[in-house]
């Protein structure tokens, strides 16, 4: 099964290709700039040029372009507006190669409840975020067919050493939990 990484607002880092590379030898990197290193100073320069320069929208676009041109089965892992993106398009009929996608920290799943995913997608929610109640959206997407949930102990941003939040422990376990995920499926 092919492995594609969608990333966060900072796109393609050398952090994130050590991540891919640390459970995935041939993973596809999806970034919204194009495979072009942006080196942003921090989060909010990052933000601040994903929302004026790209948008979730054409993010997701991009994804399911790619996801068309697929064959075979396909394992999405996805990191904020990247798993963001990956449940936007996780309803749409005309994408069939999904096999499974684990979602870490998407916290713009909460402007699209309404979706329903036609494959299996693992929601991997932080334990609080600033703007929103993740307890009241994990309560909302209970329940959803092909969403399973887990909540964990960290912060939004986690996985991503480049980020404020970034915790090493954490990043550990998912990383384990990913190969033994990849191992199974």
């Amino acid at each position: 099964m092919k492995t594609i990484i969608i990333t966060d607002i900072f796109g393609r880092t050398a952090a994130l290709e050590r991540l891919t590379a640390e459970i995935s030898e041939d993973a596809l990197i999806l970034d919204p700039y194009d495979s072009e290193f942006m080196n942003f100073k921090n989060e909010e320069a990052a933000y601040a040029y994903f929302s004026e320069n790209v948008g979730l929208g054409s993010y997701a676009d991009k994804l399911k372009q790619v996801l068309l041109e697929q064959q075979g089965g396909v394992l999405l892992i996805g990191f904020s507006v990247g798993a963001s993106a990956i449940w936007n398009i996780s309803g749409d009929e005309s994408i069939t190669v999904v096999k499974k996608a684990i979602c870490y920290y998407g916290s713009q799943i909460r402007s699209n409840v309404v979706c329903n995913p036609r494959f299996p997608i693992e929601l991997v929610f932080p334990s609080m975020e600033r703007h929103f109640s993740v307890d009241e959206l994990i309560h909302q997407l209970s329940g959803k067919q092909n969403v399973s949930i887990r909540q964990v102990s960290y912060l939004h941003g986690f996985m991503n050493k480049l980020s404020l939040n970034y915790d090493f422990q954490g990043y550990g376990e998912e990383i384990m939990y990913l190969n033994s995920t990849q191992r199974r499926d």
